[in-house]
């Protein structure tokens, strides 16, 4: 089916469905004390509804054609490739800079300006994540 929310719905649910059982072989406990996999699994409960909603309603809606371009998804994923070998040779930081400013070529519009600002608010998430919650992130 050539219907952009339809298609969008089978993914939310083909994901729901694959995170939510690998969730699920993690112990759950209960509500008064939750398991590894509780949270994991209602949030994957609440992405399969969602996936089931988004299918049910592209029946209702005018059908929006599924595009894509090769170009956008040979840059995105040389991207993610980029940050992959720059994060490894020499530091995240500059790894999400990378990222983000070659990411964006995909798009319809380029702005330095937006480029920086979103650097900026992902390398604050970065530093939070090693400096606040203690994970090991190479970042300098």
């Amino acid at each position: 089916m050539n219907n952009r929310n339809f298609v969008r719905g089978l993914f939310l649910i083909a994901f729901a469905l694959v995170f939510g059982g690998v969730a699920a072989t993690y112990p759950l406990g209960n509500l008064a004390r939750f398991g590894a996999g509780l949270f994991p699994l209602l949030v994957c409960g609440c992405l399969l509804l969602i996936g089931i909603i988004t299918v049910v309603r592209a029946y209702f809606v005018e059908p929006v054609p599924l595009g894509y371009s090769i170009r956008n998804i040979a840059i995105v994923m040389a991207s993610l490739v980029g940050f992959v070998l720059v994060s490894n040779f020499l530091n995240m930081l500059l790894g999400i800079v990378f990222l983000v400013f070659c990411s964006t070529l995909a798009g319809t519009s380029y702005s330095v300006a937006r480029n920086v600002k979103i650097s900026a608010g992902l390398i604050a998430v970065a530093l939070a994540f090693k400096f606040l919650l203690g994970l090991n992130l190479p970042l300098l």
